[in-house]
């Protein structure tokens, strides 16, 4: 009995057991993309791992607005500050090259923190400590070395300010006399005098402390040296190397997944029927060939790419089920005989067919040779090849045919691909009563006996091509 597959059900691709198939029969592919994965990984490490980092704080005194501190952090990374560090350090790097190497954010409170990534351990520890140091430096200019006109203005200020809080004191003093000589209108006006000091000396005290704040805030303080890392920081080479062989496997195993529900091969008979619009007279079974071993192998498939290919199991769809043990070759000439029997039903009359066979389907090839090996040493149907495109079949017109064969191999065409072909068998003249099916199966030989060979026949590749009896 011819083995038939059927279709293995895509429903349920995402179960465990679905998962698991997969990497028993594409274990190797999924480990060849896990080593792809982790040479990208080490790859993307030489571009994407940061390498050495370490961090140094710089306290800021003084009352802080959250707009400040943001400003601070721009400031700790211009390039202005990046160059007076490169130049200490005598790297002959430009700031616009240090920016992507250090960055700055606001910590917990008035705190700047200050990140340098470099090569080396040393490097980073470096660039960090000079980077805040100069920091502290250009912030303090900027706050309390100004233009000397501000300065000026500052101190003019400050002095008006305090000769006013003496002036205030001193008519407090007057004040509080006339007080003492009773309560007249001079004393009532006094009382009045003496509120309006008091607000207005609470105003410039008020202001002299805000002057004061301000130029308390030049003082920046480096809160201590930055450690010396001892590793590399994340993402090593070695978690780029893992991610990358995981996330290789995850995309080849589910990847599986998306082309099996993708998948519209066609493996039943009776769907394969239905789509070509005939009659299946039943299923061949063809034995895999036997692959060259040793010296005999051709120069092909010496080379390594071909080796690595096969090696990978890519020739096949990892959702077909396991092929059956092929039986012995006196039982499969035994089943082609049924099968042209079929052709020739109860006529005494030798039919004979135009057996139409897609120029990319190899398994019907080889079933096609086996067809018409038997029909020529048994008489039972004269069958005349012709090999047709799979894309775009076409079929010359009938003459002096009584029907049609049409050899596929099952799982090798979706339906829309068979509804094609059957197109083209109606348009060269043959209905539905005239064309029948055979379905070629695959089979991998018995392992007491050695692999056979596959017969090296040509079949014609044109429709006026087309042998008449034999190949």
């Amino acid at each position: 009995m011819s083995a038939n597959p059927g279709t293995l059900a895509t429903e349920d691709t995402a179960r465990l057991a679905t998962l698991g198939m997969i990497v028993r029969r594409r274990w190797r592919l999924l480990v060849a993309l896990a080593v792809l994965g982790a040479i990208v990984g080490a790859l993307a490490s030489l571009l994407f791992s940061p390498g050495y980092q370490t961090s140094t704080s710089v306290l800021l005194q003084g009352p802080r607005e959250p707009d400040e501190l943001l400003t601070e952090t721009q400031i700790a990374m211009s390039t202005v500050v990046l160059e007076r560090a490169s130049t200490e350090l005598g790297w002959n790097l430009t700031g616009t090259e240090l920016q992507d190497s250090v960055t700055a954010e606001v910590a917990d409170g008035n705190v700047i923190a200050i990140t340098a990534t470099a090569e080396t351990a040393e490097r980073a520890q470096q660039l960090a400590d000079q980077v805040a140091q100069e920091y502290v430096r250009f912030a303090t200019q900027l706050i309390s070395n100004t233009e000397d006109a501000s300065a000026l203005a500052l101190q003019e200020q400050r002095k008006a300010l305090r000769d006013q809080i003496a002036l205030s004191n001193d008519k407090i003093s007057e004040l509080h006399a006339l007080e003492t000589q009773g309560l007249t209108v001079e004393s009532v006006k006094a009382r009045t005098d003496l509120e309006s000091l008091r607000i207005t000396l609470a105003q410039a005290i008020a202001k002299l402390d805000e002057l004061d704040a301000a130029s308390s805030q030049a003082n920046l303080v480096v809160m201590g040296p930055a450690e010396q890392p001892s590793s590399p920081a994340a993402p090593t080479m070695t978690h780029l190397v893992l991610g990358g062989a995981v996330v290789f496997f995850v995309v080849g195993l589910f990847g599986h997944l998306f082309a099996a529900r993708a998948d519209r091969r066609l493996r039943d008979e009776a769907q394969i029927g239905a789509a070509l619009h005939g009659t299946v007279l039943g299923g061949l079974d063809v034995p895999e060939p036997a692959k060259p071993t040793g010296s005999g192998r051709p120069a092909e498939l010496r080379q390594w790419p071909t080796w690595a290919w096969d090696q990978l199991l890519v020739d096949r769809h990892w959702n077909d089920p396991e092929l059956p043990v092929d039986d012995d070759e006196a039982s499969r000439e035994l089943r082609c005989r049924r099968l042209l029997s079929k052709l020739r039903g109860t006529s005494a009359r030798t039919p004979r067919l135009l057996m139409v066979i897609p120029d990319d389907d190899v398994v019907a090839q080889r079933a096609g040779v086996q067809l018409v090996s038997t029909a020529a040493a048994t008489g039972l149907a004269r069958l005349d090849p012709v090999i047709v495109s799979a894309t775009k079949p076409t079929i010359a017109d009938r003459t002096g045919h009584t029907g049609l064969l049409v050899v596929v191999a099952a799982g090798s065409r979706a339906a829309l691909e068979l509804v094609a072909l059957a197109g083209a068998c109606a348009d060269a003249g043959f209905d539905r009563s005239d064309v029948t099916v055979v379905v070629a199966y695959r089979t991998r030989p018995a392992g007491d006996r050695p692999d056979e060979p596959a017969a090296q026949v040509e079949l014609p590749r044109q429709p006026g091509d087309a042998m008449a009896g034999s190949l």
